[in-house]
């Protein structure tokens, strides 16, 4: 897909919005280390489940977009269950569905964001639920300006609906434009896609650098487009700090 960085400067946002699962919380080493009792059984490696994972998240979430991401979560384990042969009782697919809260922070994570927060206001637009949620914040030891998840919308991102809501809220709740927004996410699928077609400016939190595959994310489906790229949010702080010196 075509991505092409551009020479804005980090200086030029008011607000920065971000994805959560895979850019601040390790999601790849959460969803599989929750997925063990099942791969216990299963026996696939680390990229074959987290990819089996990618897919069966993505279908699950189009075809049940006001799903509670907990629930969600409980379904897709009993999908994979059945698709790797490898039978799962209903608690085990209820503790995965809860498991959120156990997924860890990426240790650049919290650092980052206090000092990006003295420059920005700052808003995390998440496929979680709000209570699942509570565990990420947690762990992040952040407070956000504010937290719009797909609870509150009704629908997953990359749902265009998701962006449409974002750029409404921003619009009502602080008085951001479109163009004092930028998008820092780590996904392409879920979050690059939709960002451009929005004419939203997008940071690549690229997690994944020197590494095959897209972990538990499917690849982009969409031309999308990337004004800045960055390995972790450490190096986008730094970046910022040396912008302002």
């Amino acid at each position: 897909m075509a991505q092409k960085l551009t020479a804005k400067r980090l200086t030029g946002f008011k607000v920065l919005t971000f994805d959560t699962y895979g850019t601040l919380i390790d999601w790849d080493s959460g969803i599989f280390d929750a997925l063990m009792p099942l791969l216990t059984r299963a026996q696939l490696t680390r990229d074959l489940a987290l990819e089996d994972f990618a897919a069966a998240e993505s279908a699950q979430q189009t075809a049940t977009p006001g799903m509670l991401y907990s629930d969600l979560l409980s379904s897709i384990y009993l999908t994979l269950a059945e698709k790797w042969d490898a039978p799962a009782s209903a608690g085990e697919a209820a503790a995965f569905g809860a498991s959120v809260k156990d997924w860890p922070a990426f240790a650049d994570s919290p650092a980052a964001l206090a000092y990006l927060k003295r420059h920005y206001k700052m808003v995390t637009l998440t496929n979680c639920d709000r209570d699942s949620y509570k565990g990420s914040s947690r762990r992040l030891d952040f407070e956000w300006d504010a937290i719009y998840t797909a609870q509150d919308i009704g629908s997953y991102k990359p749902d265009p609906r998701n962006f449409d809501y974002l750029l409404a809220h921003l619009r009502a709740d602080f008085g951001f434009e479109k163009g004092d927004i930028l998008h820092t996410a780590q996904s392409l699928f879920h979050d690059h896609v939709p960002a451009t077609a929005h004419g939203i400016a997008t940071a690549w939190i690229d997690r994944r650098k020197d590494r095959d595959g897209h972990g538990a994310t499917v690849p982009p489906s969409a031309d999308y487009h990337l004004d800045f790229h960055f390995a972790d949010m450490a190096e986008m702080a730094a970046a910022l700090e040396q912008e302002i010196a």
